[in-house]
């Protein structure tokens, strides 16, 4: 994860310190999504991670705001059903 999604090895650095820092960001940044992703969710309820699926789960939901912010305020309120939620979680794959 850390090498796809948050730029692992795509560092231009030459000094030891830069890279580690470099590379301690990178981890740290998967790590706080793990932690942001599993903390609303029951112990017993959290299964594999996968930095994809989260990446998926905001991208939609970026667009979906989008299209609503666009929208007259009246319809708002379709917000909160359940079609929206499923669509938050179009086309993430299961961990």
């Amino acid at each position: 994860d850390a090498k796809q999604f948050t730029g692992l090895t795509h560092y231009q650095a030459r000094s030891v310190e830069k890279l580690e820092y470099h590379w301690n960001l990178s981890l740290t940044a998967v790590n706080v999504a793990k932690v942001e992703h599993w903390l609303a969710k029951a112990k017993q309820h959290r299964g594999s991670f996968s930095m994809s699926r989260v990446k998926t789960l905001y991208h939609n939901r970026l667009l979906i705001e989008k299209v609503f912010d666009n929208l007259p305020k009246s319809s708002q309120s379709f917000k909160n059903t359940p079609a929206i939620e499923r669509l938050y979680h179009f086309g993430a794959m299961a961990a």
